[in-house]
């Protein structure tokens, strides 16, 4: 049974993903400490030292469930609740993945407008990066790497630079959504319906219109054992009709830690 069409994943190549059974992640942070330069006296002022606790809690789940008759199953010529499973699995997923790219995007604290007809204007591309690589520079964290995630329909832009100054994307498209590395930067390409404005549980964001730039790892994804999955005897079951039903999930958390979130960079593209 052939499959919907899917979306690379990519939240899981630029966050930080916990599946353990963890569902509340403390992670403190102290206030700066501030060093002077002054003349060999052997005297210092003494500053007050202060901690702020920063966490991560498990407050939203992604779900999806189907019912499927045993005649459906029985006259198919393929298992359909293995094929039922693996979609509904894929569809949680993808959800996932959207929920982390919109949340990296709306809390990152980092903000840059393109010139002109954005990434879809190859004269534009170089400004960009070199802009948001601008953005970065200077910290430690520089080095754990960095990414951008684009839509669709910003590759042309992107390709046409790239062939002009000897850029070569290869087949990297086909692993985990990355169609290459431009000026050090991992791009990865999700489809046209990715940022948008929305919400979801306990979160919303605003990004019709932007993509995301910044440092790979300092935002961590919660997902508590991966993605489960069941199958039940519905008790609502109509008399006669034998059925079963299948459920996909996966409790979510996401957060953007708050000492980092000046390395996640908000793209606004501008038309």
């Amino acid at each position: 049974m052939q499959s919907a069409l899917r979306r690379l994943l990519i939240a899981k190549s630029i966050c930080k993903v916990d599946e353990s059974d963890t569902k509340y992640i403390d992670n403190p942070y102290g206030s700066a400490p501030t060093a002077t330069i002054q003349s060999l006296a052997a005297t210092y002022a003494i500053s007050t030292y202060t901690t702020t606790n920063d966490t991560l809690t498990v407050q939203d789940e992604i779900v999806v469930s189907e019912r499927i008759g045993y005649h459906e199953d029985t006259l198919a010529q393929y298992d359909l609740f293995a094929s039922r499973i693996d979609e509904m699995t894929a569809a949680v997923k993808d959800k996932l993945d959207s929920y982390a790219i919109n949340n990296l995007c709306e809390d990152g604290t980092g903000t840059y407008s393109t010139p002109s007809g954005g990434f879809t204007t190859a004269a534009n591309i170089n400004k960009i990066f070199s802009s948001l690589i601008a953005k970065v520079s200077g910290y430690s964290e520089i080095y754990n790497g960095m990414f951008i995630v684009i839509e669709n329909s910003d590759v042309s832009g992107l390709i046409e630079a790239g062939a002009t100054n000897g850029f070569n994307f290869a087949d990297a498209v086909l692993n985990n959504g990355k169609v290459g590395n431009y000026m050090g930067v991992d791009v990865f390409v999700t489809r046209d319906d990715t940022f948008t404005n929305g919400s979801g549980g306990n979160t919303s964001w605003a990004n019709s219109g932007h993509r995301v730039f910044g440092i790979k790892g300092v935002a961590t994804l919660a997902m508590p054992r991966g993605v489960r999955y069941s199958e039940i005897d519905p008790s609502d079951a109509s008399v006669g009709y034998i059925q079963k039903e299948i459920r996909a999930w996966v409790p979510v958390g996401f957060k953007l830690w708050y000492t980092k979130t000046a390395l996640i960079v908000d793209i606004t593209v501008t038309s």
